[in-house]
């Protein structure tokens, strides 16, 4: 009698792997491609912050003009495989757009007396896209489709 209860028990419990892997497999899946997506951004973002090193180390050579070195993070940009159209930064909200924008300045160092040079700061912008989770989660109501990265660089002129 007690070898066929087990059978029985055997029996029963043949589907609760197929069960709890069709529950938990969805759950790994989102994580694992989370992950993905995360790796893609953050390559983007280190993109992103490059451009406006480069634009800004540009900006302070003096043969260079404003728009050269603006066009230089552009550029930098378009060659690392981030492409979309230009807007002026602090624009509209505008899904896959790209911006660069350098401003001379001043900055006070302060001190007696007080130390006063001459910057450049450019900043970039890139909306990015999240090719996984976001259209998974726009299945469900959530609205992770797009991420403002921004970098900000700034640089002495000699």
């Amino acid at each position: 009698m007690a070898t066929l209860t087990t059978t029985a028990r055997l029996r029963s419990a043949r589907g609760q792997a197929v069960i709890e892997m069709a529950l938990t497999l969805p759950l790994l899946l989102l994580i694992i491609l989370g992950i993905f997506d995360f790796g893609f951004m953050f390559q983007r973002y280190e993109v992103v912050t490059n451009a406006a090193r480069e634009a800004a180390r540009l900006g302070v050579l003096p043969d260079y003009t404003e728009a050269e070195a603006e066009q230089r993070a552009l550029n930098y940009l378009q060659a690392s495989g981030i492409n979309g159209t230009v807007r002026a930064c602090g624009g509209a909200e505008v899904a896959n757009t790209q911006c660069a924008d350098l401003t001379y300045g001043t900055a006070n160092l302060g001190g007696t007396p007080p130390k006063i040079v001459n910057e450049v700061t450019v900043l970039v912008e890139y909306d990015h896209q999240h090719s996984f989770v976001g259209p998974i989660l726009s299945l469900f109501g959530g609205s992770m489709s797009t991420v403002r990265l921004r970098a900000v660089s700034t640089m002495r002129r000699e």
